[in-house]
């Protein structure tokens, strides 16, 4: 059968491929990967770079080349025979990996390059790729004996199985719940966009009225301005008890039961590896190093922003007394938020959004990265996509040569994985052809157009494309010749968010503005008066936000270092034990945040959260260089380009930070863009 998944040569074949397609072109490949492995060391060969090395990288990018359509499909197009391919091969992805880990003459063979003599004649980036490399190796079981070699491989293969379960799970629950309202009374509150979006969401479903999901576009303005406290509830706890043994929907799609699994597995590989807890075996690979580094730092900014925490929470209950709300719930809280900003700014993000509809801001953002770093950006027709939504683009620099392409898909579907990420589709490298170029996904979930009005976007979702477009231009903008050192790869998890974070301070500047923003229906810039409310508010209930996020960063951090047993009890237990030290709102015993908590128990950020954090100061204070020379400065935006962007992994992250900045990282402008210091 002709399948598309194994025409390595081009984009995707998205149009093309079908559920029926995955198992056998991964079965093909790795049948080509293993084959081509026993070749490479059937015969005496120099164990050198050219000789070996770049062979087996380039087995890897092939694999990772191959899988990155189906991973992507997953996300975006979740169907239950694609699911199911998707799932049956995970075991076989995971054996394989650990096998090529554990494999001695691959071993042998980055431990010899890396310490001969030649080795002084590799580049910078090729040091990092060997370094990493056996560090990886050593973390994959490669020094175990043959009994504990098995052990680690099944284990691996059982994680990678449960963590896909509990990602299906929070999306299964996610859909499985709706409220569908008839009576127009209930609408009280809710604005225009979000009542629109509720009735085409039922007319699609074939229902009449208006329906809200649990999608963050419904739910989120749901919370913010209904009026019907009993409505918020309902769709409070439905929310928070997804994939739980609580709520409407409890024990069904239960990650519960999941989740002392995926710890207590977590648990036992890294002590096989001599670590004695997950999160020494996270912090490994990591910019901080070890569990006291990270806790210090979380409980150093708990200390700074608590106190301020308590007093913004003090004045939202007291300004509810004042409404006639004595007893501030949970579900209480962003509509009681809203109407104090309001009052307090004299402004409403829907006022706000209709200066972002969706194509403005696309436009805007692309020039704004022209300015920084010389790139245009434009649209191409003709690429096969996923779906009608999806969008293609091409970046040029300033010679005009092609240096990334990258796909959009930016609204919401009942298929598709909840939040915003980037991911990579093909990565950068060099070899006798010339130069691969770098290929992205930037996917967000933003409301649909409806009613004949484009996609409107509150700020928030504005700095969230940003980031992601961030994202998109590190793993683009390299000029690494290496895949596994080029663009993300390689970075450290706590710098990788900086390019990131870094692209978001572009949508808090009038200068930046007056490009992203304009009315949807006149085109008119932002007012000022409008902006000023907004850089007003911008801090509004920021120490508030700041501990709910020490709150995830510590849970994981704790979860991954103390959970020895114990099951869903101890996992609440260290949840609870966070919350008294820093939540200023505590949540309903009813809440199971942990168990929809996909970060870090079905993404890459166990014990990692702290990274966001981690790397808000490394973006804060890099920008501070940008608020002392000019936003738009080309000299200071070609400086990150060259020593932030373009180099990728090749270089500590530290090394890479001092060089642009000239020092290492201050924490005194993240203090000072988060109103928590003069």
């Amino acid at each position: 059968m002709d399948n598309p998944l194994l025409d390595l040569t081009g984009l995707p074949h998205f149009q093309s491929i079908r559920a029926e397609h995955v198992e056998p072109a991964l079965d093909t490949v790795l049948a080509w990967n293993r084959a081509a492995r026993e070749r490479l060391f059937a015969t005496e060969r120099p164990l050198t770079w050219g000789q070996t090395i770049d062979p087996l990288e380039a087995l890897d990018e092939r694999l990772a080349r191959l899988w990155s359509p189906v991973a992507h499909l997953h996300a975006v197009r979740d169907e239950d025979t694609l699911r199911a391919a998707y799932n049956a091969s995970l075991p076989k992805l995971s054996a394989y990996h650990t096998e090529v880990a554990q494999d001695e003459r691959v071993y042998r063979a980055y431990r010899h390059v890396a310490q001969s003599p030649d080795a002084r004649l590799l580049t910078p980036a090729q040091h990092r790729i060997l370094e990493q490399a056996l560090r990886d190796f050593r973390l994959a079981g490669a020094d175990l004996d043959q009994a504990r070699k098995a052990r680690f491989k099944d284990i691996q293969q059982q994680i990678s199985l449960l963590t896909s379960q509990f990602e299906q799970n929070v999306l299964d629950a996610t859909r499985g719940w709706d409220l569908v309202l008839t009576d127009e009374r209930d609408l009280s509150g809710l604005p225009e966009s979000l009542r629109a979006l509720a009735r085409d969401t039922a007319e699609r479903d074939g229902r009449s009225g208006w329906r809200f999901t649990l999608d963050a576009p419904s739910y989120i303005p749901f919370m913010t301005y209904a009026d019907n406290r009993d409505l918020r509830r309902q769709m409070y706890v439905a929310y928070v008890t997804r994939a739980s043994g609580e709520g409407p929907n409890a024990g069904r799609w239960d990650n519960g039961v999941l989740l002392p699994q995926i710890l207590a597995l977590r648990q036992e590989a890294a002590r096989l590896l001599g670590f004695e807890n997950y999160a020494q075996e996270s912090l490994a690979t990591k910019m901080a190093r070890t569990e006291d580094r990270v806790l210090g730092f979380l409980n150093d900014l708990a200390s700074r922003s608590r106190p301020a925490a308590l007093r913004e929470f003090a004045e939202l209950e007291d300004f509810a007394s004042a409404l006639g709300r004595d007893t501030l719930e949970a579900w209480d809280v962003a509509y009681y938020s809203e109407k104090l900003r309001v009052e307090r700014y004299a402004f409403s993000e829907e006022e706000v959004r209709a200066y972002f509809p969706e194509p403005r801001v696309i436009k805007g953002m692309f020039e704004v990265v022209r300015r920084l770093y010389g790139v245009t950006i434009r649209e191409v027709d003709g690429v096969e996509v996923w779906h009608p939504d999806v969008r293609f683009y091409e970046i040029r620099d300033e010679s005009g040569a092609v240096r990334g392409r990258f796909y959009t898909d930016l609204y919401a579907r009942p298929d598709k994985r909840g939040g915003a990420w980037m991911d990579e589709c093909i990565v950068r490298k060099r070899d006798n052809g010339g130069v691969q170029v770098p290929v992205a996904y930037l996917t967000c979930n933003f409301a649909r157009p409806v009613g004949g009005k484009p996609s409107l976007l509150s700020h928030d979702e504005v700095t969230t494309l940003f980031h992601e477009f961030g994202h998109g231009l590190h793993h683009m903008l390299t000029l690494v010749d290496y895949p596994g050192a080029a663009g993300i790869n390689g970075v450290e998890w706590d710098a990788v968010e900086l390019p990131s974070q870094f692209m978001e301070n572009w949508c808090w500047q009038q200068e930046a503005l007056a490009v992203i923003a304009g009315h949807y229906a006149t085109d008119e810039h932002l007012p000022s008066a409008l902006f000023e409310k907004m850089r007003a508010a911008r801090n509004f209930q920021s120490a508030m936000q700041m501990v709910r996020q020490l709150e995830f960063g510590l849970f994981d951090m704790r979860v991954h270092a103390e959970y020895d047993g114990g099951g869903e009890a101890a996992i609440q237990k260290i949840l609870d034990d966070v919350r008294h030290q820093v939540a200023v709102i505590v949540p309903p015993a009813f809440n199971r945040f942990q168990n929809s908590f996909t970060h870090i128990f079905s993404g890459g950020y166990a014990a990692g959260y702290y990274s966001y954090k981690w790397a808000e100061v490394l973006s804060a204070d890099a920008f501070s260089k940008f608020e002392e020379r000019g936003i738009f400065d080309p000299a200071t935006g070609r400086e990150f380009l060259h020593h932030i962007l373009e180099q990728g992994g090749a270089r500590e992250p530290m090394e890479l930070f001092v060089g642009f900045r000239g020092r290492e990282p201050s924490i005194d402008p993240l203090l000072r863009h988060n109103g928590l210091a003069p």
